[in-house]
């Protein structure tokens, strides 16, 4: 759900810029004090951002000015909260957009409005809320990054109604056109990216699942429970 290039009209972009860059900025916080405390992290951090990185490099067009895609955020939301995830998918976003040439700078605080913040905010609640209700990890896993994915395409959508409302219905009607071509791709995308991001979970709880234990990720009773079932 790249935004291309110039796309967003004056005062859209600098709006979504003035939004995103104070999250980013706690997220950059949040990550230096995480990596202080705890080295161990760092491999996965590096994971969850080639994650993003690879998922959202892969692109379908869709509306005008924009296309489809996965986003990968889902997993970083989960392992290390959605303000982290922010610094993530800035980094990727800023990286796509120079050698790229997906998305763009003038709209990079809508796309890590979007990608970086929306999407993983819903991934995090999502996941917690699935945990807590005693849902199988994967399935938990699975249906966070799925809605992160869904909840990117429609805060897109909307910030793409809110800068060119319809001549007749406003932003109401422009976000229904621009949800309904959205729907289209994106849909099924957010349900293949949520089967990847369980399978790429479950390879990194196989490998690592100390480390998400101590960061409370993971609880040492659920991983019991997976060991003895695979046993």
């Amino acid at each position: 759900m790249h935004i291309m290039e110039g796309f967003l009209p004056h005062p859209w972009w600098e709006i979504w810029f003035a939004l995103s860059l104070p999250v980013v900025a706690y997220g950059v916080y949040k990550m230096n004090k995480m990596i202080k405390e705890s080295r161990e992290t760092l491999p996965l951090l590096a994971v969850a951002g080639a994650f993003v990185f690879v998922l959202s490099s892969l692109k379908l067009p869709s509306v005008t000015g924009s296309c489809s895609h996965p986003t990968g955020t889902g997993m970083g939301s989960i392992i290390f909260g959605p303000w982290i995830t922010s610094v993530l998918a800035m980094i990727v976003l800023v990286y796509q957009a120079i050698f790229l040439a997906h998305g763009g700078l003038t709209t990079l605080g809508a796309n890590t409005f979007s990608m970086g913040i929306a999407g993983p905010i819903v991934g995090y609640l999502v996941y917690k809320a699935a945990s807590r209700s005693g849902l199988h990890l994967y399935l938990a896993v699975f249906l966070a990054a799925t809605l992160a994915d869904w909840a990117t395409y429609l805060v897109t959508s909307l910030q793409l109604a809110l800068a060119f409302p319809a001549a007749v219905g406003g932003v109401l009607s422009s976000f229904e056109a621009f949800a309904a071509v959205f729907a289209i791709t994106q849909i099924p995308l957010a349900i293949v990216e949520g089967m990847v991001t369980a399978l790429m979970f479950k390879y990194i709880v196989q490998l690592r699942s100390d480390v998400l234990v101590r960061m409370n990720v993971v609880s040492q009773i659920t991983i019991k429970k997976l060991k003895e079932a695979v046993a």
